[in-house]
């Protein structure tokens, strides 16, 4: 952890120099432990090529209106002026208006591909709402403006909403969900309010040439030993990258990421260390194939992740379960010492299966952060892998600062909650348990 979240790694930024030296690092210490490689031409290292589109004017939203008693003419809002692009997940999207009232907190049934104006929301549950209902298949959500949004309003139009990064050789449709998130100014929202539902909704814009670059995943395994079980494998991960330089924070530029997630990265290593051949004390190899892997540009999208899930070293419906660590290293005060929480845990039986066997593990105490959908994890999960994510961040001012730094970690903590996941993960790789989703929990 002191090597990865050090100024030397300058935080480890999605894609670049000092997050391949980062995988390189972890790389060596999986060699050390006896650790097989699986990454290409016999290295533990996996390069994913990244596309990058920028936006070289500000994007325009269009239909088509009427007034009363005249002929229908097409409206054209641009960034900055009538609407602001939130969030762009893709160069363009089509889709008929659908209104969605969520005063009295109803959860409708989305309309796939349809472009959904949230006639009333709250700042405090927009996020969540969004994320619920984008999963429906919704291609954008139009939102009006918050009073403390209108407030900055000229600051971000003199920014133009960015891309998505894409991967080479994976189609966008399995990058995630492409969503569209716009906010609109009173005199838009009273437009559409006022707009005929199943109004098509256009929104244009201008990108460049893909531009390309390059992000790193570590990746070792041990193998197992039975013959009916090798293709059972468990898969241990976390993040290597954090958010690299940006925006001084009294004074400091260096976003380090000791907790988010070179605790992650560090709990995977140790049990890394302590499965393996070369441990003292060695265990026998386990029954089941154990795979380690450390995910690239987790922060920029889960893209290193993606890449793994579409050239896994194993057919990827031979993961019969993977736990991602992520930010173990301090202790959530709304859970008792030293325990860790599973996002998802009413999803599957597995949390409470680890639980059994001794894990300090026990339901995310954040619901309402929807913490499920925002690892790796989740790009696992959306193939059917049951897949889910150890954590016990509580919520900590110094989360994506540059304040995430080695001296604030709780090594106590983070130390006997490792610990605790060592002997459920040996039972695990010796079992025949598999793990699965309960009704409605499969993302």
């Amino acid at each position: 952890m002191e090597f990865l979240a050090s100024d030397a790694l300058q935080g480890r930024g999605s894609g670049t120099r000092d997050e391949w030296i980062a995988a390189t690092y972890v790389a060596s210490q999986l060699e050390q432990y006896g650790i097989e490689p699986v990454g290409a031409d016999g290295t533990y290292i996996q390069r994913a090529t990244i596309l990058r589109r920028k936006i070289l004017e500000p994007p325009q939203l269009k239909f088509e209106a009427a007034e009363s008693g005249s002929t229908a003419h097409e409206v054209s809002w641009t960034h900055g002026k009538e609407m602001l692009v939130l969030f762009l997940g893709n160069a363009s999207f089509s889709g008929p208006l659908q209104k969605v009232d969520l005063t009295h907190g109803a959860r409708p049934t989305i309309r796939k591909g349809s472009t959904v104006f949230l006639t009333a929301r709250s700042d405090a549950d927009v996020r969540r709402v969004v994320t619920e209902l984008a999963s429906q298949g919704a291609a954008a959500f139009l939102i009006p403006a918050s009073e403390q949004l209108r407030g900055h309003w000229e600051e971000r139009a003199g920014t133009l909403p960015q891309l998505p990064a894409e991967l080479e050789g994976v189609p966008t449709v399995d990058m995630g969900p492409g969503f569209t998130v716009v906010a609109v100014n009173p005199d838009a929202a009273e437009v559409l309010r006022d707009l005929p539902e199943g109004t098509v909704i256009h929104l244009d814009t201008n990108a460049s040439s893909p531009e390309k670059s390059f992000t790193w995943n570590t990746i070792g395994k041990i193998s197992g030993t039975d013959a009916s079980q090798r293709h059972a494998a468990i898969l241990l991960s976390a993040h290597l990258d954090h958010l690299g330089v940006g925006q001084p924070v009294n004074g400091d530029t260096i976003y380090n990421g000791a907790d988010d997630d070179a605790s992650g990265t560090t709990a995977v290593l140790e049990l890394a260390r302590a499965l393996s051949s070369r441990s003292p004390g060695a265990r026998p190899r386990p029954r089941r194939t154990l795979i380690f892997a450390l995910f690239g540009s987790e922060e920029t999208g889960g893209l290193g992740s993606t890449y793994f899930r579409e050239h896994p070293p194993v057919t990827l419906g031979d993961i019969v379960a993977s736990l991602e660590f992520e930010m173990i290293g301090r202790r959530d005060p709304k859970v008792p010492e030293d325990t860790l929480w599973l996002t998802g845990w009413e999803r599957s039986n597995f949390g409470p299966a680890l639980a059994a066997h001794g894990a300090r593990l026990v339901a995310d105490p954040h619901p309402e952060q929807n913490f499920f959908r925002r690892s790796d994890n989740y790009v696992l999960a959306r193939k059917g892998v049951v897949a889910q994510t150890v954590s016990s961040f509580g919520l900590h001012p110094d989360y994506h600062q540059p304040s995430d730094e080695l001296c604030r970690i709780d090594f106590k903590h983070m130390d006997e909650a490792i610990q605790s996941m060592l002997a459920p993960i040996v039972w695990l790789a010796n079992s025949s348990f598999v793990p699965h989703w309960k009704e409605g929990g499969k993302p």
